[in-house]
């Protein structure tokens, strides 16, 4: 008899908060926002599932027109504390740390853009304090088994200028697995990965480096400062399209 109440009851306890806690894993920064975590800052997302979080830095700062941005930040450089010469692996799981400079990972980045459809804005900052961005209509990251190539929509506005045209539609490079359309390798002529064509407009995991750089040894942006100028941040994130 005890056994034929407690049971159904013992089953609801044991699943209800296994439901509950399903649900309130936030996939990405738009979740973490919705949730009511409305200030900039480090916050875990699950976009692999509810037991494999990670952490990321969240950018829920306002817009021209004061609605809030909800942007996860994909790719960081603010002071040159961590190496971005890596291998292919490391770019896949990602490395740093989410409050300084970082690479969220490729795999995460695909897991985010096979989800949900977004757009990507990129924040950059010179050494004389001038800011300018680059806003695209869209940003995915495909499989690895297809080099984890890059999807670009159209460049929207900014006055940092569209220098991801060339890098529309190439797979990833990193100096141990070289998938770019130069004769080289340009993730080793670079000093970092990227998805390169042959080789880049933008090389935002460049070495770190400050202002005025030989070309092609840097962090650049070249509808911003050229290929000879390497520039004090550079910022890569992404928020869902608007419905």
């Amino acid at each position: 008899v005890f056994g034929s109440i407690l049971s159904p009851l013992l089953v609801f306890a044991v699943l209800l908060p296994a439901v509950a806690y399903q649900s309130t894993q936030p996939f990405d920064c738009n979740d973490v926002y919705t949730s009511g975590s409305g200030h900039d800052g480090v916050y875990t997302i699950y976009p692999a599932g509810p037991t494999s979080g990670l952490q990321v830095y969240c950018d829920m700062g306002r817009d021209d027109t004061e609605a809030a941005e909800k942007w996860t930040v994909i790719q960081r450089r603010m002071d040159g504390t961590v190496n971005f010469f890596r291998k292919w692996e490391h770019y896949k799981s990602g490395f740093g740390f989410a409050n300084g400079e970082y690479w969220l990972g490729l795999e995460t980045m695909h897991l985010l853009t096979k989800g949900k459809a977004y757009e990507l804005r990129v924040d950059m900052e010179d050494f004389e304090g001038q800011k300018v961005y680059a806003h695209y209509a869209s940003f995915s990251v495909g499989p690895e088994s297809d080099g984890y190539r890059l999807s670009v929509g159209t460049f929207v506005k900014g006055a940092a200028g569209d220098s991801l045209n060339i890098h529309n539609g190439q797979k990833f490079t990193t100096f141990d697995r070289d998938e770019d359309t130069h004769g080289s390798n340009c993730a080793v002529i670079c000093f970092g990965g990227f998805w390169f064509a042959g080789c880049f407009n933008a090389n935002p995991n460049g070495v770190y480096i400050w202002g005025p750089s030989p070309q092609y040894k840097g962090i650049h942006w070249s509808t911003f400062k050229g290929l000879e100028y390497s520039l004090k941040t550079l910022v890569m994130k992404i928020r869902p399209v608007a419905a």
